[in-house]
Formats: C-alpha cells, sequence, structure tokens
C-alpha cells in the first residue's frame, strides 16, 4: 500500500497503522505509550499527526490508500509538545536528570525542547522495592499502561493492574499488597517496556536503557527454548542480561532464569583452582598436578581393564563443540564409545520414538509454525514453567482463538486454558493416545490419501485400536471417555493441528512407546510433512540436550546420528580422525553405574552434571561413585556430584565459553564469552584438549569453530553449519548440508528420512507402569520442574530466585492432605520402595486424590532418592514420573531449609 507522508512515498503493508507509516517515510515520531509488541493504545497523544484533514494518534490510526499524512505542521508540533508536557509537569524533578536522564520519556522531552525543568510535581507516592529483581519508583509512573499490556499480551501473567484515579493512577500488582507477593514471574518485559523509569531493575541505571557498557550477544544457557540475550558486563562482572529484541525465538522476551539469574557467577563458593582428593579430602592444587594425576589414573584403568574400564558422561550444560570433543576423545585417545548424556534421562525416548516414526531424532517443526496451528494438543509438559518464553507465546495463541487439548495429571500452567483437559493417569499415556487414535479412525478424522501414499503400518494399528475405545481405557487412563471423544474430534478436524509435548511423555518405563503412540496422531491426520498441520515437536529441558545427542555423545551413535554399527560410517569418521573408531556400542548411563558397582568401571569423567542429585536411585549412584577407582567432575560449585570426586576441574559457565547450542527446533545458534572465568577455572572444550595432551594425544580442531566444522566434514546433515554462518545469519537448523543453501525448518516435506521413504505408525500395546501403589505406598509421586529454578538449582539456588521460591515443597492434594492430617508449611517425610525425602506441604488441589508432585531443585530434599533406576526398555530412560510413595508427618512447619543455611543471606 502506497501512502504519501509530506513530500515522500512510503509502502507499507495493508493494515499498517500511520505510525507505520510515518517511521516507514524515515521521519521520527514521538510515542510514550506505544511499544511495537503491544496493541497500540494512543492514551498519551504524543505521536499526534494529521490524516486525511484531521488530527489523530498516529499509533491508533489505520493508514489508507494515498491518503495524504502531516507531520511537521507547526501546529501539531506544538499539540505534541503541550501533550507532553501536561505529562511531565505533575512528575517530580528527578523524572528528568539523574539516573533517569536516559530514559526514554527524557529523550522525547529533549527531542520535543521541554526542559528539565517542567517536571515539579510533588511526588510522594512511594516505592515498592520488594522485589529482588523489579523496583516500582511510582512517583514516575506516567499511567501509560505499557508495563500492564506487556504483562498481559506478551507474558501472559495478567499480574498487573492501573490502580487510582486521575494522576494518582498508577502501576499496581493486581493482587494488592507488595510486589514481592503478587503473581509476576519476574519476566523483566515490565522493566523494559517502562519509558519513564518508573520500573526498573536494580544496578541497572534507567532500566533497559543503560550508558554504553559492553554488550554481547549470546544464547541463554537454562531451558532448551535458545533465548537470544544481550550481556551488558562492566569489568569483570554482569550488570544486566537483556532479551534481544532481534532473537529469533524468544523476540524480545525472556524468564526471570535467563533475565535475572546470572548471580551464580560470582557466587562465592565458585570454582577456581582444580581439586585433588587427598587422605579423603579435596585441596586445591595446580592444572598440571591435577592433570597428571587423570593421565596416570586413566593410563592405569586402561592398563587394568581395556578401554572399556573408561567411561564419560557428557552434558547438555556444555556447547556442541565441547560435546563432540569429549565424544572424540573417548573414541579415538581411550578407545572406548562409553560416552554418554544426560538426554539419556529425559528425551532419549524422543529420538528413539521419532526416529521410528519418521527418521530424524528430533522435532518435525519450527516453532513459528506450531504458534500458527489452529489446534494445539499438549501433553506431559507445562511449558508456562518450565519453558516460560515458550509458553508464553502459546497462551497468547489460545486467548486469541487457538483451540486447546492439554493431556496432562496435574492443573497447572495452560491446562487452566484448555478447551478439553484430559488428566490421565501417571503411566497410562499409551492407552490414553490410542483412545484418541480409536476414535479418529471411527470417526473418519483421518487423512486417507496420505496413510495411503506416504505411510506404513496402518493394517496392524487399526487391528491394536480395536481394543482402546475409548469406554475400555477409562479404566486404565482414569479419562472419561466423553473427554477423550471431545479432544479426537477437536485435533482429527482441525485445518493445522500441532503436537507438543515433554518429559510427561518419555520419562516412562515405556516413554518410547508413549512417543511412537502419540507420533500415530500426527500420522493419521497427515499433519506431518504436508503443511497441513505441525508435526510431533519436543520441548526439550535443558539449553544443549538436542545438541548434546547430535554431536554423538552417544554409546551407539556417532555425530549426525550414524550407528557405530555401520561400517561405513565408521570409515567416514576413521577418515576425518585418522584413527579406528570402536565397532561396538559403549555403556549407557545407567550401565556405568552398575558396572562401577561391580567394579568393572574403573575410571568416571562426569561434565557438568550433578548425578547425584538428579539422577533415579541416588543412593545406588552414590554407591557407584564411592566404588569407582577414579572419579572426574568439571563442575562450577562442590555440587554433591563434586564432593564425591578424585578430581575437580574448575569449569566456565556458558556465560563465560565459546560455541554453539542447539535448541528445541533444531536450531543451532552462537554462544559467546561475556567475561572471563574466574580464577584458574577453563571452559570445558580446554580442559579435554588439557586432558588429551597430558595422555599424549593431539586432538586436533583447535578452536570450537574448527570442531564444528570437523563434525561437519564427517556428518553430512551438519555439513552447511559454521561460526561464520552462524554469526552472519544468527540461527541455523538442521539438517543444513550445504553452506550455500538454508537449513530445513520443517521436515520431510518431499519424503520421511526412514529407509522406505514413509512414516510409520507404531502398534505398540499398552503396558502398565513400572511402579503401582498399594496399601504400604498408597499415593503416586510424580517429579519435574517450578519456574524460578533450573533442574538441580546448583546455578539459581545462588541467585535470588531462592528469595522467589526458597524451599522444596510437596504438592498434596486437600483430600490426601486431611487423611494424613497436613497443612501448608508442615514438614513431612516421603518413603518410596528405594529411598525418603523430606519436604515441605502445599496443599493444592493442582494434582489428583492419590497424586503427590514435587521438584527436585533442592538436593537436600533428596528427591531422587525416591525414584527408581526402572528405565524405558528401548532407552534405559528412567521412570521419574511414577514412584509409589507414602507420607510420614515430622510435624511442626517448615524451617528454613538446608538451602537457606548453605548459602546465608541470600
Amino acid at each position: 500500500m502506497r501512502v504519501r507522508v509530506g513530500g515522500t512515498t512510503a509502502h507499507v503493508a495493508e493494515g499498517a497503522s500511520v505510525l507505520d507509516a510515518v517511521r516507514a517515510a524515515g521521519i521520527g515520531l514521538p510515542t510514550l505509550c506505544h511499544d511495537d509488541r503491544l496493541t497500540p493504545a494512543g492514551s498519551c497523544r504524543a505521536c499526534l499527526v494529521r490524516a486525511g484533514g484531521k488530527v489523530v494518534a498516529a499509533c491508533v490510526t489505520p493508514a489508507a490508500e494515498d491518503a495524504p499524512i502531516e507531520v511537521d505542521a507547526d501546529d501539531l508540533r506544538v499539540l505534541r509538545r503541550e501533550a507532553v508536557e501536561v505529562i511531565v509537569s505533575v512528575l517530580p524533578p528527578h523524572a528528568l536528570d539523574g539516573e533517569h536522564g536516559g530514559s526514554e520519556l527524557a529523550r522525547v522531552c529533549h527531542d520535543l525542547g521541554i526542559a528539565p525543568d517542567t517536571a515539579r510535581g510533588a511526588g510522594g507516592r512511594g516505592r515498592d522495592d520488594s522485589h529482588p529483581y523489579v523496583r516500582l519508583d511510582r512517583d514516575l509512573c506516567i499511567a501509560c499502561g505499557r508495563c500492564v499490556r506487556m504483562c498481559a499480551e506478551v507474558q501472559g501473567t495478567f499480574a498487573l493492574t492501573l490502580a487510582g484515579r486521575g494522576s494518582d493512577t498508577v502501576v499496581a500488582p493486581g493482587t494488592g499488597g507488595p510486589w514481592a507477593e503478587s503473581d509476576c514471574v519476574a519476566c523483566g518485559g515490565c522493566v523494559d517496556t517502562c519509558p519513564t523509569g518508573a520500573l526498573t531493575e536494580p544496578g541497572l541505571p534507567g532500566g533497559d536503557r543503560a550508558p554504553e557498557l559492553p554488550c554481547t550477544r549470546t544464547t541463554c544457557g537454562y531451558c532448551g527454548v535458545g533465548c537470544s540475550l544481550d550481556v551488558l558486563t562492566s569489568g569483570d562482572s554482569v550488570t544486566a542480561v537483556l532479551p534481544a529484541r532481534d532473537g529469533p525465538v524468544n523476540r524480545g522476551h525472556a524468564c526471570v532464569k535467563g533475565r535475572f539469574a546470572h548471580g551464580f557467577l560470582r557466587s562465592p563458593d565458585r570454582l577456581t583452582r582444580p581439586l585433588l582428593r587427598r587422605d579423603g579430602r579435596l585441596e586445591p592444587v595446580s592444572w598440571e598436578e591435577a592433570l597428571g594425576h587423570v593421565a596416570r589414573g586413566l593410563r592405569a584403568a586402561v592398563a587394568a581393564g581395556g578401554p572399556g574400564a573408561v567411561a564419560a558422561i557428557s552434558s547438555a550444560r556444555a556447547t556442541n563443540e565441547e560435546n563432540y570433543l569429549l565424544q572424540k576423545f573417548m573414541r579415538t585417545v581411550i578407545g572406548t564409545s562409553n560416552v554418554d548424556n544426560c538426554s539419556r534421562l529425559c528425551h532419549a525416548p524422543s529420538a528413539a520414538g521419532l526416529t521410528a516414526a519418521f527418521g530424524l531424532p528430533g522435532g518435525t517443526d519450527p516453532f513459528e509454525d506450531v504458534e500458527s496451528a489452529d489446534c494445539l494438543l499438549l501433553v506431559g509438559a507445562n511449558p508456562v514453567e518450565a519453558h516460560p518464553v515458550v509458553g508464553a507465546r502459546l497462551l497468547q495463541r489460545v486467548l486469541r482463538g487457538t483451540r486447546l487439548v492439554v493431556a496432562d495429571p496435574r492443573a497447572v500452567g495452560l491446562a487452566r486454558h484448555a478447551d478439553v483437559h484430559l488428566r490421565p493417569r501417571p503411566g497410562a499415556n499409551v492407552a490414553l493416545f490410542h483412545a484418541i487414535a480409536h476414535v479418529m479412525l471411527a470417526e473418519g478424522l483421518i487423512d486417507d490419501e496420505f496413510l495411503r501414499e506416504r505411510s506404513a503400518g496402518l493394517p496392524e494399528l487399526t487391528a491394536l485400536l480395536a481394543d482402546y475405545s475409548p469406554d475400555r481405557t477409562a479404566a486404565v487412563t482414569g479419562v472419561p471417555a466423553s473427554d477423550v471423544v471431545a479432544a479426537a474430534r477437536l485435533f482429527g478436524l482441525a485445518e493445522r493441528p500441532a503436537i507438543v509435548y515433554g518429559l510427561g511423555v518419555t520419562e516412562h518405563l515405556h516413554g518410547t512407546d508413549g512417543v511412537r503412540a502419540l507420533s500415530n496422531l500426527a500420522i493419521l491426520r497427515g499433519a506431518v510433512g504436508t503443511g497441513r498441520g505441525f508435526g510431533v515437536n519436543p520441548l526439550r529441558g535443558q539449553n544443549n540436550v538436542q545438541g548434546a545427542s547430535d554431536m554423538g555423545a552417544l554409546p551407539d551413535l556417532l555425530p549426525g546420528y550414524a550407528k557405530v554399527t555401520d561400517a561405513d560410517a565408521r570409515l567416514r569418521a576413521e577418515r576425518v580422525w585418522g584413527v579406528p573408531v570402536p565397532p561396538g556400542p559403549g555403556l549407557r548411563i545407567p550401565e556405568m553405574f552398575a558396572a562401577a558397582r561391580s567394579g568393572e568401571l574403573r575410571a568416571l569423567w562426569i561434565l557438568g552434571e550433578d548425578v547425584c542429585a538428579t539422577d533415579p536411585d541416588s543412593n545406588q549412584v552414590v554407591q557407584a561413585l564411592e566404588r569407582c577407582q577414579l572419579v572426574i567432575c568439571d563442575e562450577l560449585f562442590l555440587s554433591e556430584t563434586a564432593r564425591r570426586a578424585d578430581v575437580v576441574f574448575p569449569a566456565a559457565s556458558w556465560l563465560e565459553k565459546e560455541g554453539t547450542f542447539v535448541n528445541f527446533d533444531r536450531r543451532f545458534q552462537r554462544v559467546r564469552a561475556a567475561l572471563a572465568p574466574p580464577g584458574a577455572a577453563r571452559p570445558d572444550f580446554q580442559i579435554i584438549h588439557a586432558v588429551a595432551a597430558a595422555l599424549g594425544a593431539d586432538l586436533g580442531c583447535a578452536t570450537p569453530a574448527e570442531a564444528l566444522a570437523e563434525c561437519g566434514r564427517l556428518a553430512p546433515v551438519f555439513a552447511g553449519l559454521s561460526h561464520e554462518r552462524l554469526d552472519r545469519e544468527g540461527a541455523v537448523p538442521w539438517p543444513c548440508r550445504h553452506p550455500d543453501r538454508p537449513g530445513e525448518s520443517s521436515l520431510y516435506r518431499e519424503r520421511f528420512a526412514t529407509p522406505d521413504g514413509l512414516a510409520h505408525l507404531g502398534a505398540v500395546p499398552y503396558l502398565p507402569p513400572g511402579e503401582e501403589p498399594d496399601d504400604r505406598f498408597p499415593l503416586v509421586l510424580v517429579t519435574g520442574r517450578r519456574w524460578a529454578h533450573y533442574n538441580s538449582g546448583g546455578m539459581t539456588r545462588r541467585t535470588d530466585n531462592l528469595l522467589l521460591d526458597p524451599t522444596d515443597r510437596l504438592d498434596v492434594h486437600p483430600v490426601d492432605a486431611a487423611r494424613h492430617r497436613l497443612g501448608d508449611g508442615d514438614r513431612v517425610t516421603v518413603r518410596s520402595r528405594y529411598g525418603e525425602a523430606h519436604l515441605t506441604v502445599q496443599v493444592s488441589d493442582d494434582v489428583t486424590p492419590g497424586q503427590v508432585f514435587c521438584a527436585f531443585h533442592f538436593p537436600a530434599s533428596g528427591v531422587n532418592a525416591l525414584t527408581s533406576d526402572r528405565g524405558d526398555a528401548a532407552t534405559s530412560c528412567p521412570e521419574y514420573k511414577v514412584t509409589a510413595v507414602r507420607l510420614e508427618p515430622v510435624g511442626g512447619k517448615a524451617r528454613a531449609s538446608e538451602t537457606d543455611q548453605e548459602f546465608p543471606g541470600r
């Protein structure tokens, strides 16, 4: 559409505003109530122009074809100036000078010629400094509503409102009372959008309009969303971490962890020197001494038990290049494929199930496409807490009319907004998915042409599904038949359905079967590889779960998912690496621990994983480490695992290293160092090289960039990727087979990656979970994440996030709480068939009677002493979601947690 602005012709899209047209013409126009991310309000009148002969607010007025727009007339400039002067006149003098002199309001006043002394209000409305990350100066609030709209329209928390009347109107928490006690989830969006400095981040002058500080663009090292962040630094510390407005996934948004939880970097208990165990105690030593001890220990282990006596656990917290280098070290220097990563404990069933169904071990579609679905099937995931940026964007789609089916035992997050909420018994996923498929087949909610031409296995699945009617499965799943039918119809009648799932699908005894059965629904609907729907997409829990496996940190797969048993794949690797590759698979993580307990595994190297806190049946894990002759640990802090190591290497964090991560929808993105590691700490990439050198080996690929390039020569799906390209383009999805071609964000448009090119339906029967409640253990425990913390809490508990969520707690339904005579804040011992944990009760109807829920962010509670080492038959992924337990009240309300005592003053 062509629009005339003054003497300039501008071209804008249909539906554009007059403000858009003025900007397209290259003309600046002040705004105070406007943020491009938000619905226009038109309340401040700072953007007055003349359009079609009328004086209008440019931000809320649609542009018209060939309509003249006048901006620079004297009367318009006077009107804009007067509108802003009225706003400024009631503000106190400090609104336009000192700390807030760089605010958006101050810049607008400067451009309009409004002097600082125009602000002459009396003030006195007070402050709210209760929140650790958001400060409110009510005297600076102009009631523009941007923060309220940000909280509603971007974050979806609806925690803020405008309170008061007239000139006393001010932003306030919707619940009343202090900010810290509100529903705020500390995403920081309100601070980012505030134009006056009424809302600020402590330590960052002028909110997000900081003075000129060094700024480093990197990728968040918390969950698997892959938010782009701008890290502002001063000296050797982080001043602020801001969401990148042009971030391909987060688009200027962030969560409490990525935005604010960086205080761990300079925690007083950060490891800064190598530690070596002497006479039962870990003591600081030089790098030379620590490396020499490790080299001698590794040589001794190989001499005594062969290469198979050594194993390594890599990390989703490490970069792609570090994961690649560690698996290369194990295969080429040690001579074993005993290397695994923590995806074994979460999304290994995703890799196995998606590969079996479609051919590749990643989600089928980019998030932008998933976001445009007209029906979302969200299964076993709570992205509002575990992946907040994704959760917020999905919520906005639902609020705008996207239909939503949630399958989750708990009524949390998006489940509260669902058209249909299915609450299956933990462990009944396969039966539930088959019941939905049964209805789709019975009612013809399938794509016959797609099934005929692009799929295999329909006769076998049809025969199996005959026994899975909603009426028959209700006894197993606990889901009423009518709800199953409603869900099947919503999904089956949608034009663009999409499936998003999380650990509630994978962390089961039959997790791979769950992924296969869930994938069946997309195949039956023809909603994968066609553009008529957006497939099946896992939400990865940690920042680089996808990438750690992509890089071959797996016992049976080489980089790019080639099988180690494939002679051609090994030959290709041998040509790149110049040495033979072990022909057989190595040990998985559970097998490593079993081998350590039996004495067969003599040396274990663990990168950045607190296995004593996060792995199941942790008492058995501790025994394994105690019996292993050499345990090496790369860590930021002296974790439960590091305390039991023989050598601890001080490692760099994600803010102190170079490389790449792969996010949940297969995008490679750059990781850049904003700071140097403290003391003698080093990135894992350098540590691996140093250990290899101590053994007399040269791993080549001296830099992370060279490591990714080498990986591309070995794995064709990564051949088009490089640091240089990512620096230029920002984010590139794999497969990316050529440097001059784009990556494949949407998969399988021509054929599936299976040997026959077809999508494979999985006729997998329902099998019961490994745990069942009984008279001794009558409740079922489900474990997961909460919004303020991350995994074992090693980073977030060393930040002010601890003030937002200070202790572990157990969600107990009111019926079960009454039966056990428990109330909020009571201490309780939770016992299972494997161990015990000590938690604080939170009475909640988020869970159903007979079920309890807790997170695993506070290792001192001992939650993973409860969980069993039973694992998925195909992948050994533990059954974290089904543990039979009983509760034993211990009397009294909760006192300060052990974590509070560990980090006093936080």
